[in-house]
């Protein structure tokens, strides 16, 4: 299956949403499409034999604009959103020059005895009627236009609605302007609605300007994302330094960064050191220290020292374009909530169309006079106050703003569908190794028998296992360079699989290893057989060091906890979650990880192909599980999960499988995660209240509802103004969203 990228422009609300949607899946071939109001674009996947051109042709048909986007490009439309505005900004400011001249004409038609000071030639019908129809034709022409487009292919949408509300007052109007003599003869009453037309076209206008504005705040990641690649590269060739457009730097070219400069690509340093800002990566603000053999992610900022780093990924490789990717993919998808809203909107305009012409048909035949006024009124207020737009919005602008927020945390959301899910989480699930543990040996204890000194102990050790490439090996050659020791290269090295080392060093024999291969060798641990024992209950492994046949100490090496693990597992437990631990260790080593990290039950001795199948049994107890790892091995976990969450400093294997990817390994993202799913989701179902409360109340009321008990009849201007702010409002709870705060732990 492919997949396909559109940029969509002309859709203005919910319905056009649905239309476009409709159209796409009418292609053969095309097995899924999700189209986003917010973001002005579809995603489209199809089968084999699908060209792009055949999605284009289905949306342009439709009278939308259509443009193929590449897998692997993403759009800044923040020029093209510059260019709406300052179109519907243009519009604002003339449509209200206008009317408030048609306004202050009116006067002595609405209000006789205060319009004395009105120009006589200000207040004719005829100079209204050319004012009025600058206002309908010139500013709101748009909702002419974008209803021909609409009405071409056989449905309608909010630009319908507002056509017709306005077009019904001015044409009605123009006639008593044009025929009055024969219009009041036949029983009309001489009302103009000049000032209703252009009252209620300016409102909706100054909506459109304001959604548009507030709608440019929710999608201001990528830009923000893109402004921070840098535009150049220092690059040393042949000996000579040389500035070039980053897009020229290639695998293994040596860069040089300076104080003040952002990385330009991903890689590793290879001389120098610094202190840079992840900030942009991870969230966390803090400074980081960099030396040799370090890795620096491109975009990031060099705040002091220079350094030279040899590229490792470039282009559309690097951990930048991979961000920008994925969420502009997220802020394009569509969550399952999404779905009930997209079923109302195909039904909703031509509600609105029955519900007017009913209306206007009941009060017409049994309205008190002047009935025709009264019918008339209510047809449109009925269509003004009907408001598509904010049920389109209230839920791909709060997913754009929530993956926004995420991505600024470090916490990458791979679909909206995955943003809606975390809220449901009720038990997460932590892997050990790399996820709630460093996933990298130190040396905790040395255990003396009396034989050697403590620093002679660990000299010996780490000069042994020098010669090793296992990790607890080099845990304790870390520890002698920590401490200053000098290695000594043993003149005799054996390696005993999975048992230990046998070697000659200084002249003496030496044993390093496990229980087993003391007994084997007929070395005696029962001296220190104790302290061995109280290692392992407490997680740590114990490995025997032996000279000459005599027991000298123990090393214990152990993958020490995370330095938030504790906190973050609180944290997850406070918010009513279960936290539990998997790993392949043994019992003992799995229970004292898990009472150190404050985990009440854990999974111990599962190999890496059952893990997936102990999330299938919590997920067959009722359980909704997020799954927490960073390894090849914790892949099918992963994918097994309700959500799985991959550990950014894992394997690109395990973050292409999960659905959230933690930057920096920082397991404290967990639950903010977990916090911005469920805020994000509030946020939805408040926008979605908002929208659909304000029709199932307001459409009641326009066509008339409260007029036989109160004598209250819903001016049209103000089911303008309701509804132009209906919109607005729903974006800018929305922008709410905007200060959300991050756990900490």
């Amino acid at each position: 299956m492919n997949k396909i990228n559109v940029s969509v422009s002309g859709m203005t609300c919910a319905s056009c949403v649905n239309r476009v949607e409709k159209s796409i899946y009418k292609v053969d071939g095309v097995e899924e499409a999700q189209v986003n109001l917010a973001s002005h674009s579809a995603q489209v996947w199809v089968e084999d034999d699908v060209t792009s051109e055949q999605i284009i042709q289905a949306v342009e048909k439709l009278g939308y604009g259509a443009e193929l986007q590449g897998s692997d490009e993403v759009k800044d439309r923040s020029g093209e959103e510059k260019l709406e505005t300052d179109s519907l900004k243009k519009s604002v400011f003339w449509s209200s020059l206008v009317t408030a001249i048609v306004l202050i004409g009116s006067i002595p038609h609405m209000m006789p005895h205060w319009g004395d000071w009105v120009p006589a030639f200000l207040a004719s019908p005829f100079v209204l009627l050319l004012l009025t129809s600058y206002v309908q034709l010139g500013p709101g022409r748009r909702f002419y236009t974008n209803s021909y487009k609409v009405l071409k292919s056989g449905s309608a949408d909010m630009n319908v609605l507002v056509a017709m509300g306005t077009t019904a007052a001015w044409f009605y109007s123009g006639a008593l302007t044009l025929f009055p003599a024969y219009l009041t003869g036949l029983g009309f009453p001489n009302e103009l609605y000049y000032d209703v037309t252009t009252v209620i076209t300016t409102l909706i206008l100054v909506g459109r300007y304001l959604e548009a504005k507030a709608k440019g705040e929710t999608s201001t990641a990528i830009k923000k994302l893109m402004n921070m690649q840098a535009k150049t590269a220092r690059v040393i060739r042949g000996g000579e330094q040389k500035e070039i457009p980053v897009e020229e730097v290639q695998i293994d070219d040596e860069i040089q960064v300076r104080p003040g400069e952002r990385v330009p690509v991903d890689g590793r340093i290879i001389k120098g050191t610094s202190s840079v800002d992840e900030s942009m990566i991870t969230g966390e603000s803090l400074p980081v220290e960099k030396q040799v053999k370090d890795e620096v992610i491109g975009a990031i900022l060099n705040k002091s020292g220079s350094f030279t780093m040899k590229a490792s990924k470039v282009g559309k490789d690097t951990m930048l374009s991979q961000i920008i990717r994925m969420v502009n993919e997220a802020q394009g998808s569509k969550a399952p909530i999404q779905r009930i809203v997209d079923v109302i909107a195909a039904y909703f305009v031509p509600a609105v169309v029955l519900i007017a012409l009913g209306s206007a048909v009941v009060w017409f035949l049994f309205g008190p006079e002047p009935a025709m006024i009264m019918s008339l009124t209510t047809f449109i207020a009925v269509l003004i106050i009907a408001c598509p737009c904010a049920l389109g919005l209230a839920t791909p602008t709060a997913i754009m703003v929530g993956t926004e927020k995420g991505a600024e945390n470090g916490i990458l959301i791979k679909d909206a569908t995955s943003l809606e899910r975390i809220k449901k989480v009720d038990t997460v699930v932590f892997d050990k190794t790399g996820t709630i543990t460093k996933g990298k040996p130190v040396v905790t204890d040395l255990i003396l028998s009396g034989m050697l000194p403590e620093e002679e102990l660990l000299q010996m050790a780490a000069s042994v296992e020098n010669s090793s490439e296992h990790p607890l090996g080099e845990a304790i050659v870390e520890a002698a360079k920590e401490e200053g020791l000098s290695l000594i290269e043993p003149e005799r090295f054996q390696s005993i699989t999975g048992h230990g080392i046998e070697a000659v060093w200084n002249g003496k024999k030496v044993l390093i290893g496990n229980e087993k291969l003391m007994q084997d060798r007929g070395v005696d641990t029962a001296s220190i057989n104790s302290e061995s024992v109280e290692l392992a209950k407490s997680g740590k492994t114990p490995m025997f060091a032996a000279v000459d046949g005599q027991i000298a100490g123990i090393v214990a090496v152990a993958d020490t906890l995370k330095e938030n693990a504790k906190q973050s597992v609180r944290t997850l437990q406070e918010m009513g979650l279960e936290v539990l631990m998997i790993t392949g260790d043994h019992e003992d080593t799995a229970a004292a990880i898990a009472r150190e990290a404050g985990i009440d039950d854990y999974i111990a001795q599962v190999l890496p192909e059952h893990k997936a199948e102990a999330i299938k049994k919590l997920q067959k107890e009722g359980k909704i599980v997020a799954m927490v790892g960073d390894g090849i091995n914790d892949a099918p976990a992963l994918a097994q999960a309700d959500v799985g969450m991959a550990i950014g400093t894992g394997t690109d294997v395990a973050m292409e499988t999960a659905n959230i990817t933690l930057m920096k390994g920082d397991i404290a993202k967990v639950a903010t995660a977990i916090k911005l799913s469920r805020t994000t989701m509030r946020m939805i179902h408040q926008n979605l209240g908002w929208a659909f409360g304000y029709n199932i109340v307001l459409i009641p009321v326009a066509a008339g509802a409260l007029f036989p008990v109160f004598g209250l009849l819903l001016n049209p201007m103000l089911a303008g103004l309701a509804m132009a702010l209906s919109s607005v409002s729903v974006v800018l709870n929305t922008l709410r969203l905007r200060k959300f705060k991050s756990v900490t732990a």
